[in-house]
């Protein structure tokens, strides 16, 4: 029986990949790549650098296959790795001046909307500016990746209740420096009605 992976979960997709199964991993990758790309280039600001910290979250992902419990939700845990992957070329050393971000696989991915809107690409140059990091990768998981509070204290090994301090905190000190209403781009708009407080108990 033929398997149409595009049909399958994220989750499946791992469990597939776990068992053996390169096609399936290949589907994660096409579905991952731009995302995580996109995720660690606003940490690092560097086109060669995102690209290798991209390839690199994706072969440890490969590797720790065995360790995904697919009872979970698989987009925190590659981000957990990409996070981590991040963390670690900053410790091997400094990050270099910034140059232009990649060209993203996919047209919608949300990413490549962020790095085509001017004024979106403002917003989040502002929240890298005034956030702490850990600040500012809550935020991203947010608002461009959508993830609920459980899943982003999963991908930052944070407890759900400090995750929401994060998001209050980073809303806070961005406030003031959102474009006005009727200025907005869609991102802009999100973050303007999409409070943290909005998902309540997720968080």
């Amino acid at each position: 029986m033929t398997v149409d992976y595009q049909t399958l979960t994220d989750e499946e997709l791992a469990t597939r990949s776990r068992d053996g199964s390169f096609v399936a991993f290949e589907e994660l990758v096409r579905r991952f790549e731009s995302r995580i790309c996109a995720f660690v280039w606003q940490l690092c600001r560097h086109e060669i650098d995102a690209r290798e910290i991209t390839q690199e979250t994706f072969v440890r992902a490969f590797q720790a296959l065995g360790q995904f419990d697919a009872r979970q939700s698989f987009a925190p845990w590659i981000f957990t790795i990409a996070r981590r992957k991040c963390i670690d070329h900053f410790r091997a050393r400094k990050p270099i001046a910034d140059c232009e971000p990649p060209e993203e696989a996919h047209g919608d991915d949300p990413g490549a909307l962020l790095e085509r809107r001017e004024e979106a690409q403002n917003l989040w140059a502002v929240a890298r500016r005034v956030l702490p990091p850990v600040q500012f990768e809550a935020l991203w998981l947010y608002y461009v990746e959508e993830m609920s509070g459980a899943e982003i204290a999963a991908a930052l090994g944070k407890t759900q209740t400090h995750v929401k301090v994060m998001l209050l905190r980073a809303r806070h000190a961005l406030a003031g420096r959102l474009p006005q209403p009727g200025k907005q781009n869609a991102t802009a708009a999100r973050l303007a009605v999409r409070p943290p407080q909005a998902v309540g108990g997720s968080l």
